[in-house]
């Protein structure tokens, strides 16, 4: 019995995956248009609890490449599995996961990020990308997208492309690098107006206040956003609807609870004017 031998390109990005990963960094496969594969069916709307090293552990421990970033992995064996050869051949790139080899990607989208940087961060290690850089330093902190004009933050719960090691010596994480996460731009983190938490009957809790059971329902519209094979602008939308028709009134949603589900779109090319469209176009429905 013979198999089918995977496509040179395939073959080039498994031989580079290969190789991180017996260097110590954990990677995974892309498809075209720079984002994860989507969750197999038993893993679809993380109906599986998700991966153990995600934000919520949880018990999946499906073969292929689910679950985005938390798939990545340094094991050899797992990266030659039937499971994941498929992958490999639809495979457009390969990513990393930079906080699992403790660095932090301050992702730069354009040239005039990238003028920013030269004249407020220390020079570290830089990777070129297609329309701007890669700045790479040691240390981990949370991810984030869009912390300032054509700036993103890769470095937890976040995968990063492979694009070559890149050229000068690693920095230490800086402040003015964390500081960007806490003093994000109000346009990237949107509020909430007229969304207050109602008077509680019988000085009962609101319902949904429950943590498991919000918690459920960003995780399901983050998933819907992630597993979107096409149609993402309704997709988005669609996600932005249930949640604010299940919580919305209620006072439960918090801004942190918004961002995550910016961030999930932006990840899946999304842009920051489209997102808050979406939530605007959500809210007018809902007559909020």
């Amino acid at each position: 019995m013979t198999q089918s031998a995977p496509i040179p390109r395939a073959s080039g990005l498994l031989a580079v995956a290969l190789d991180l990963a017996r260097r110590g960094v954990p990677v995974l496969p892309l498809r075209v248009g720079k984002a994860p594969f989507g969750n197999c069916p038993a893993c679809a709307k993380n109906a599986c609890g998700g991966r153990p090293n995600m934000k919520q552990a949880g018990p999946c421990t499906c073969p292929r490449p689910c679950h985005a970033w938390a798939a990545a992995t340094t094991n050899p064996a797992t990266l030659t599995s039937p499971a994941w050869t498929a992958t490999w051949r639809q495979a457009a790139a390969v990513a990393y996961h930079p906080a699992g080899v403790r660095l932090t990607v301050v992702d730069l989208d354009h040239a005039d990020a990238v003028a920013w940087a030269h004249a407020h961060l220390p020079p570290t290690r830089t990777v070129p990308t297609t329309r701007g850089q890669h700045w790479i330093y040691a240390g981990t902190m949370p991810s984030s997208h869009g912390v300032r004009p054509g700036v993103d933050i890769k470095s937890r719960m976040s995968y990063a492309r492979w694009l070559g090691p890149g050229t000068g010596r690693i920095t230490e994480l800086p402040d003015a690098v964390r500081a960007l996460v806490v003093k994000k731009p109000s346009t990237a983190r949107p509020v909430l107006p007229g969304l207050t938490v109602p008077a509680q009957a019988e000085g009962r809790e609101c319902p949904h206040r429950t943590p498991a059971y919000l918690e459920r329902g960003i995780a399901m519209a983050e998933q819907r956003i992630t597993d979107a094979t096409s149609g993402i602008h309704a997709t988005v939308y669609g996600a932005f609807l249930a949640v604010l028709s299940t919580h919305g009134r209620c006072g439960c949603l918090t801004d942190a609870h918004v961002q995550r589900l910016f961030t999930a779109a932006h990840a899946r090319g999304e842009s920051l004017r489209h997102c808050t469209d979406a939530w605007a176009n959500a809210r007018t429905a809902l007559g909020m």
